[in-house]
């Protein structure tokens, strides 16, 4: 909703713009101070750390005005329920 090209979307400047949106709407509504969750994709498949806008969306959201209570991570952790896809000899293209 923010940028225009593909390739932007996963930038910080796009978390930043995104996040600078979502304080003016909860300002708005007479909201001055949030807790925050990061989540990454995490589970078996996707990548645990999180993306380059997440710290980017923080600053930016402190910024703006709001204050942040608690910043917690809450990526998915998988406890070896599934199999993962492409075992043993990973994936051959």
């Amino acid at each position: 909703m923010v940028v225009k090209a593909h390739r932007l979307e996963s930038s910080p400047t796009a978390a930043m713009s995104a996040a600078k949106i979502a304080a003016e709407n909860a300002k708005e509504k007479g909201i001055n101070a949030i807790h925050v969750k990061i989540r990454a994709p995490g589970g078996h498949n996707g990548p645990t750390s999180t993306g380059p806008g997440a710290q980017a969306a923080i600053r930016a959201l402190t910024r703006s005005g709001l204050r942040i209570g608690t910043i917690e991570e809450v990526t998915p952790l998988p406890h070896d329920g599934c199999r993962k896809k492409h075992f043993r000899r990973g994936r051959r293209v």
